[in-house]
């Protein structure tokens, strides 16, 4: 496995960059994970997009690749692999297949493809929207494959939505522990023709105190287990020994030493209902269990632990698709560690700690890798004592979700608030945050919520970086609107780099100490403070020292700050193009067009090559008076000067665009900075800002780095 590689996304690139902490943040995966807006196609990319309800919004990196029939997508495999999970989407109601081709050559196998267990409606939740419009499908090649072959996947006539591809180097199955008991010696049928269920009860019952053997094959169970304790359950891997159940293990009580690995529990759950335990375990495994190595898929939760599961370890799993929670530790959950388990397309929370009945205690998630949470938070921690969130790597939030939440939100009662120490260190956030509907107002990457009541535990959040996170940083709210306290707070060593909106959004009562918290490219302001009810209290932010990069206060507590708004001074003139969603008529693999909005000179977009004109637009959100655009390049020595010919055009609609700057070459000069401004006309009014291009002096494609627009000259 990559054990000294961490995942970074950025701008919808994935890209694999050494650690340079004791750790790097997310866990060690066995596969290498590459986004779709970066491969070669024959699509069109969507995206980026962070509004709720809309497809794009729910995919990783906020980007993805739609293929119709015969349209293609062509991925650069990255290491040496043999299979193959993509995470993809498919119309309501529709399925189908996608062809996949090796190196040109098209395999017998096809991957299907289908909607079954997406387009999930919780009405019952306030807020929600029709949401989890992706799922994952997964394939043995039948071949090897080497770091930079090719792999290809093709409509055949339903259109599917690809958004990111893992390549994995699968290992031979596992052979038969020796003194084991196979679960075929009772009956189990590996065809999944057959009903397995009493086959798999017999063989538990018979290796109480040993190990319950899975052979490769396909075992379908139509009733849960119950009475699992003493034993081991063990399959000759996730990809060869596959059980099919949609409630694997329901059980109040057992004596614990429970041991589950090496196989995949898939299950058939297509929407969310709460009074079902349709779930990978519902209940308790008893102390001193551990849960390692499984695939667990398409079950409305993971992990829904009750009762005694004292120092239980579940790591090294991957969870996917689940309507609800990933792993929910439901209060009395004591020593528990969650570690090295990865995440994608939660329903709710991906991993959670609620502490209902009893408190959660001593309890952690360390270096878990966490993608597209639906519908809630990364990770959130509901109550408890002496709480640790160490060392995570968390993504593409969507709707009333936070990428972590540290909340007194009790739900119901019996609750137990928030104890202790609540250590949160070492963690990354990556787009995370999102508006919640119910409030009307953004949730921050990282929140401290004294929802229904005050935080009296000390919180120290630690090593925290936060990167293109859509609005705030760093938020501390009473979100049940009581203007309950947060109290001690401590934020240290802190990177936030590219924050929409704020670095820190205060709207309670209560105190923090922030020391070393440097932010780059801020959007509007660096504090937002108004607390929440009006008159409920003022927050205290201490400096502590070591503060860099958002000094400055919003000044306007009627008005919410929007994405790289800049503070509501008509002097100023903030960048209006940050953030926004930028489209293009074309580009090359790796270079999007969100990139040209990024607030990173670095990455640019790059159109499709020997294709002029090409043209990138982007949406300002409303009408706006634009009277200067600055164009870059990357200010690069290596980047030679060139002149791109430029036609600046513009329109309050998506359909229409008006020449504002006539066609023009531009010099791009790294000599001076690579950087271009064109004055408009004072009475330039537009939303969508688009800029076409006829020629490129120096390469045979349209190129830039940043686009800006501002509303002064």
């Amino acid at each position: 496995m990559p054990s000294l590689l961490v995942v970074a996304l950025s701008a919808g690139l994935l890209t694999a960059i050494a650690p340079t902490a004791a750790h790097a943040a997310g866990a060690s995966l066995p596969f290498t994970s590459v986004e779709a807006e970066s491969a070669t196609t024959t699509g069109t990319r969507i995206g980026p997009d962070y509004t709720q309800g809309t497809l794009a919004s729910e995919a990783s990196g906020r980007q993805a690749v739609r293929l119709t029939s015969g349209q293609r997508v062509e991925f650069t495999v990255p290491s040496a692999a043999n299979a193959v999970n993509v995470s993809y989407s498919v119309p309501d109601g529709q399925s189908g297949a996608l062809d996949v081709y090796v190196n040109g050559t098209k395999l017998a196998k096809t991957l299907a493809v289908t909607s079954k267990y997406s387009y999930v409606d919780t009405s019952w939740i306030a807020g929600a929207k029709t949401h989890h419009f992706f799922d994952n499908a997964r394939l043995l090649l039948g071949r090897n494959v080497q770091a930079g072959d090719k792999v290809a996947f093709q409509s055949t006539g339903t259109q599917v939505t690809v958004d990111v591809a893992d390549f994995e180097q699968v290992a031979a199955a596992t052979g038969q522990p020796a003194g084991s008991v196979s679960v075929t010696s009772k009956g189990a049928d590996p065809s999944g023709n057959g009903d397995s269920t009493q086959a798999f009860r017999d063989a538990i019952a018979s290796a109480q105190g040993g190990v319950v053997w899975i052979p490769p094959g396909d075992y379908r169970l139509t009733s849960s287990l119950s009475g699992v304790q003493n034993v081991t359950l063990q399959g000759a891997g996730s990809w060869y020994s596959v059980v099919h159940s949609s409630r694997f293990i329901d059980q109040s009580g057992s004596s614990g030493n429970v041991r589950i690995r090496d196989f995949a529990v898939l299950g058939e759950v297509t929407e969310r209902v709460d009074s079902n335990p349709d779930n990978f375990v519902n209940g308790t495994l008893g102390p001193n269990s551990s849960v390692s190595g499984m695939w667990i898929q398409h079950l409305k939760v993971g992990f829904w632990l009750m009762g005694n599961n004292d120092n239980l370890v579940v790591e090294n799993n991957r969870i996917l698709d689940t309507t609800a929670d990933g792993l929910n530790l439901n209060g009395n959950a004591h020593g528990v560690r969650v570690r090295n388990n990865f995440l994608r397309n939660q329903g709710d929370d991906s991993l959670a700690m609620w502490s209902l009945n009893g408190a959660d205690s001593n309890s952690s998630f360390e270096n878990n890798t966490i993608s597209q949470p639906n519908l809630a938070n990364g990770i959130a921690i509901y109550g408890g004592t002496d709480i640790a969130v160490r060392g995570n790597l968390i993504s593409d939030t969507n709707a009333l979700g936070s990428g972590i939440a540290i909340s007194n939100q009790k739900f119901l009662d019996p609750f137990s608030p928030l104890a202790g120490t609540i250590t949160v260190d070492g963690n990354t956030l990556v787009r995370a945050g999102a508006v919640n509907p119910n409030w009307g107002h953004p949730m921050g990457a990282l929140r401290v919520d004294s929802y229904d009541s005050a935080i009296n535990a000390t919180v120290n959040i630690t090593n925290t970086t936060i990167t293109d996170s859509p609005y705030s940083a760093f938020e501390f709210v009473s979100g049940g609107g009581q203007g309950y306290p947060v109290r001690n707070v401590n934020v240290t060593g802190a990177t936030v780099r590219n924050t929409g909106t704020v670095v820190v959004q205060a709207e309670a009562q209560g105190a923090a100490t922030f020391r070393n918290v440097t932010a780059t490219s801020v959007g509007a302001a660096g504090i937002y403070n108004c607390p929440y009810p009006a008159n409920s209290g003022t927050f205290a932010l201490t400096d502590g020292g070591g503060n860099s990069g958002w000094s400055s206060t919003w000044s306007n507590c009627a008005a919410w700050p929007q994405p790289g708004q800049g503070n509501p001074d008509p002097g100023t003139g903030g960048n209006l193009a940050q953030g926004r969603p930028a489209t293009a008529t074309g580009s090359q693999g790796g270079f999007p067009p969100g990139n040209a909005v990024d607030g990173n000179a670095n990455s640019y977009w790059e159109s499709t090559n020997n294709a002029f004109p090409q043209a990138l637009t982007v949406d300002l959100g409303a009408t706006k008076n634009v009277r200067r655009v600055v164009l870059k390049l990357p200010p690069s020595s290596a980047w030679g000067a060139r002149t791109q010919t430029i036609t600046v055009q513009g329109g309050t609609d998506a359909g229409t665009a008006s020449t504002v700057v006539g066609a023009t070459g531009y010099r791009f000069d790294p000599a001076t900075g690579n950087t271009v401004t064109i004055a408009l006309p004072a009475s330039t009014n537009l939303r969508y800002l688009r800029l076409s291009v006829s020629a490129n002096t120096a390469w045979p494609a349209a190129q830039f780095s940043e686009v800006e627009a501002y509303s002064t000259s």
